[in-house]
């Protein structure tokens, strides 16, 4: 069958969601690729005061983005860092737990449950001849221990995924990045980039690649990878005299701390198949031409798929994955002008009552 399909696969799975301060949509499609390798997490309450949003753009195979649409958001969550108030620390360090994880046989059992269906199968028939001991078994799943099997020495995934994430927490938004999918916000009409594109071209890339013994062909590290930094990946990972941040390819994120303010309208999480066919000025002046439009925030995102989608697989731009997710900021005057009008409803009653009294 090949990269592309004969026709594309315009099927969207779309979300809807809000609280008191935020409101979310999303949306993801297949489109001309031959698999859906995208994943995500969108999660209004990882705790009571935190969001979190998350895209992941899986290369080589979808269980990496998979797996981290499942623990990343749960492992910044268990951090000591985060109880202590710095989320940026803790999500910098959930990005690194993310290959931790997925190493031995306690990776390897994940990955095959999370993989298609030769793996699970697989990963089924396996399981009839070992099984984890009881001391291993999910009732330990947030220490995450380490089992014993048939595949102890399991590297880790020879696939990788992005990872761009966004949490909120009251006036604080933080962005961390892996990869090349983006997250930008709209700040008065004005798109900001808040994370950074990590391609082999960039000169603090180029550098970490070539001191690790890796090189760059054709725009790809070790003319393959397309990008610079991903979860996974082992196979760029091998250098055993180097701490993980050096790899050829690392998972280490950028962090980017931003303090919200009245003239933010809204933030986008999404991969690197919206950003090949728009810029982020051209994707936020599309969003503010229909988000007051469009019955939700997800069908805002179902036609920023659809004008990215391309006609034919001819020009390559258009013809990946995508994912988005659209979180839009409810303005501190829009909640002012709801306690005035509960104000006035309740000093109606209070006249009502009165009235009633006097009678």
């Amino acid at each position: 069958m090949g990269v592309y399909l004969s026709t594309p696969k315009t099927d969207k799975l779309s979300e809807n969601g809000e609280n008191d301060r935020l409101k979310f949509g999303l949306s993801s499609m297949q489109g001309w690729r031959a698999t859906m390798e995208d994943a995500h997490s969108a999660l209004l309450d990882l705790d009571n005061e935190t969001a979190f949003f998350g895209v992941f753009d899986g290369h080589g195979g979808r269980v990496v983005a998979k797996f981290c649409a499942k623990y990343l958001h749960g492992q910044v969550l268990k951090s000591e860092t985060y109880s202590a108030g710095d989320l940026g620390a803790a999500v910098h360090r959930a990005f690194f737990r993310m290959d931790e994880m997925m190493r031995g046989q306690r990776g390897w059992r994940e990955l095959s449950a999370l993989g298609d269906k030769i793996n699970k199968f697989s990963g089924m028939i396996e399981g009839l001849i070992w099984s984890p001991r009881g001391s291993d078994s999910n009732s330990q799943q947030d220490d995450w221990a380490s089992e014993e099997g048939p595949h102890s020495d399991f590297a880790g995934p020879t696939c990788g995924s992005t990872a761009c994430v966004a949490l909120i927490r009251n006036s604080q938004l933080v962005v961390a990045n892996a990869g090349d999918s983006r997250c930008v916000i709209s700040r008065g009409g004005k798109a900001y980039n808040l994370s950074r594109d990590h391609k082999p071209e960039l000169a603090v890339e180029r550098e970490r690649i070539m001191k690790a013994g890796g090189f760059i062909h054709m725009g790809r590290v070790n003319g393959s990878l397309n990008l610079s930094r991903a979860i996974g990946d082992v196979e760029l990972k091998q250098n055993k005299f180097l701490p993980p941040e050096k790899q050829i390819v690392t998972a280490n994120p950028d962090i980017n701390v931003v303090e919200l303010c009245d003239d933010d309208d809204f933030v986008v999480v999404a991969c690197d198949g919206i950003w090949d066919c728009m810029s982020s000025q051209q994707l936020v002046d599309f969003i503010h031409e229909r988000i007051n439009m469009e019955s939700s925030l997800s069908a805002v995102c179902e036609r920023v798929l659809d004008r990215c989608l391309a006609p034919s697989t001819i020009a390559g731009d258009g013809c990946d994955n995508m994912t988005m997710i659209l979180v839009q900021f409810k303005k501190p005057v829009d909640r002012n002008k709801k306690a005035e009008v509960a104000g006035q409803s309740a000093n109606n009653a209070d006249e009502v009552k009165s009235r009633v009294a006097e009678e």
